[in-house]
């Protein structure tokens, strides 16, 4: 449920001219960023999940991402819940989420979820339209408060249905992985705006999962 609940909260407003253009799963080559559109409908109101209750506290929070093969460069921020129990997304779309009620980034297992707007009201591009081009193989770097970095090898793409979000997204146990979250076509007004999530999985660099 936390799953499903979460990708109804992420599609923005700003419909990408061609609506039918999907970024194609792995290994094939990415289709490339959704272009920028000039106008755009407001921001519907968003659900956000009601997650499992929180975790203990982490360490190290995560302040910065970096995948410097798409030029994306964000700073992170930890985001909760809203009064209601829903999970928020930050309205920066320069800036991403760390759910912080799961793990953290280092953490020796369990998936940590970075959450951003793919644009804006207007139509601009946010720093997680960079997942679009994405490849099998990129590295991400994830800075922390206090912590040494933590950095990561991109192993899949894919683009599932809001609905149909994965529930291991948000997984608190097996192995350590880093799923960054954004959405995707199709845009359709009448229905809240992007109907799509795209879902990149990262594991860490060295431990020793294959590529």
């Amino acid at each position: 449920m936390v799953a499903a609940a979460l990708a109804a909260t992420i599609g923005l407003t700003g419909p990408p001219p061609e609506q039918s253009a999907l970024p194609e799963d792995f290994a094939a080559a990415p289709s490339g960023r959704p272009p920028s559109t000039a106008a755009a409908p407001r921001r519907p109101a968003e659900a956000f999940p009601k997650p499992p209750s929180p975790a203990a506290p982490q360490h190290g929070p995560p302040v910065r991402i970096l995948v410097d093969d798409v030029d994306l460069d964000a700073r992170v921020i930890p985001v909760g819940v809203t009064e209601r129990g829903d999970m928020t997304v930050p309205d920066d779309p320069a800036t991403a989420g760390w759910y912080r009620y799961g793990p953290a980034p280092g953490s020796a297992q369990g998936s940590t979820v970075l959450v951003g707007h793919v644009d804006t009201d207007s139509g601009d591009l946010g720093e997680f339209a960079a997942l679009y081009d994405v490849r099998r193989g990129h590295r991400v770097e994830v800075r922390r408060s206090g912590a040494p970095p933590v950095r990561y090898r991109i192993l899949s793409r894919v683009t599932v249905p809001k609905d149909e979000l994965p529930s291991s997204a948000f997984r608190r146990s097996g192995a350590p992985v880093l799923t960054l979250i954004t959405c995707a076509p199709p845009y359709v007004p009448e229905r809240g705006g992007y109907l799509s999530n795209l879902v990149v999985t990262a594991a860490p660099i060295g431990s020793g999962r294959r590529w």
